[in-house]
């Protein structure tokens, strides 16, 4: 008797989980206000940059403190670009092809460090460009920044107004989830995560090691120039000051508390990470308190998370979420064997003996069905 199929696929809390998060998608911007709009908004292009940072840092095995400078990079290409009178979409994409092209120059210097030292390399990058910009106020205008960017245009569609753009970012978010989980469960995919756990046997397996990591580098940027390039036009206005350091720190947390090398806890983290900020900055803002306020409690609760994450969850609230479910979903799955009756052939899971006894015999299962035994063989006849 052939097992009917199960429509919610091989694991079907990530499937339900999935299908939620999709129609809250399609719901909330109907229903939020204006303000909350653009924490929607900036959840979603934090969830871009964070998917590619997850890639390097969990799956490549690299620390980058220079995200921001990526994500900065996008946003000034297409705002000069389209300043100039570059169609909004073609300055769109060619964010994404030269903030990947400057990253993988930059990347084959960089990309000889390791551990700390590559760290603090990203970190000086960041640095770098934002040095660059206050030195080069002709271009890029400087501490002031870049006003009157053009909305951004898909061919005759103008995309305006706080939830057009919202609908715009979770598409490209969505697509960009997509294309990492595919990544990962490829043969390069399974080459970073080799390369993560040891370089030397990667190498020796095969695995292109540095190619790997230049190629994983040069994703990542790319998915921070196109996050930063969408933020230009949403905001049609951009400065040194929204590409600090502490922004680069942020996604590097994102990806912590969502999980290390985990495609949702992109997500996850991002979500979690952008409300905790907000709430701060709302804090921090009232009547008779310090300007910097908001920063020193961003710096402290940030600290705080990240000490209360390696020492509770080190795998992250994704890492945490599937570890109870693993033990929850076998749990069920026993009782349910022990509950079905006895039948002379075995028609689905069975997480008990190898044989099931029926009238006395023992009845072996059907032809091409495997199934596992307390010792963990899979056998036939007793």
């Amino acid at each position: 008797m052939r097992r009917p199929r199960n429509l919610l696929g091989a694991n079907p809390p990530a499937t339900v989980g999935v299908l939620v998060i999709g129609a809250a998608t399609l719901v909330l911007p109907q229903v939020l206000s204006a303000p909350n709009l653009i924490t929607y908004v900036t959840i979603g292009l934090a969830t871009i940059v964070v998917a590619g940072l997850s890639l390097l840092m969990g799956y490549a095995g690299q620390v980058s403190l220079g995200q921001g400078a990526f994500y900065g990079f996008g946003a000034y290409t297409a705002a000069i670009l389209a300043i100039h009178g570059w169609p909004p979409l073609v300055a769109l994409v060619a964010a994404v092809v030269l903030t990947a092209a400057v990253a993988a120059a930059v990347g084959a210097l960089l990309l000889r460090l390791e551990g700390h030292a590559l760290a603090f390399g990203t970190l000086a990058l960041q640095l770098i460009f934002l040095s660059v910009l206050s030195q080069t106020p002709s271009f890029s205008g400087g501490a002031i920044g870049l006003t009157n960017i053009p909305a951004l245009t898909l061919g005759p569609i103008a995309i305006s107004g706080y939830r057009s753009y919202a609908y715009f970012v979770w598409i490209v978010a969505a697509a960009v989830l997509l294309v990492s989980r595919n990544i990962t469960r490829s043969r390069p995919g399974r080459g970073l995560r080799a390369m993560a756990t040891s370089p030397s046997a990667a190498a020796a397996a095969g695995v292109g090691v540095v190619s790997y990591k230049l190629r994983d580098f040069a994703l990542s940027a790319a998915y921070a120039g196109l996050a930063g390039a969408i933020y230009a036009f949403f905001l049609a206005y951009i400065s040194p000051d929204a590409f600090s350091v502490m922004l680069s720190i942020e996604f590097v947390i994102m990806v912590v508390v969502g999980g290390l090398g985990t495609v949702s806890g992109a997500f996850v983290g991002a979500a979690v990470v952008t409300v905790i900020a907000q709430v701060l900055t709302s804090l921090g803002t009232g009547p008779s308190l310090p300007a910097q306020l908001p920063n020193v409690l961003s710096e402290g609760v940030y600290a705080l998370i990240l000490i209360t994450l390696l020492r509770l969850m080190p795998d992250g609230v994704v890492g945490l979420a599937s570890r109870l479910t693993k033990r929850l979903v076998p749990a069920r799955l026993e009782r349910r064997a022990t509950l079905r009756p006895s039948a002379g052939t075995v028609t689905g899971p069975v997480l008990a003996p190898a044989t099931v006894e029926a009238n006395g015999a023992h009845a072996a299962p059907a032809d091409g069905d495997t199934v596992p035994s307390r010792g963990g063989r899979a056998g036939g006849a007793a």
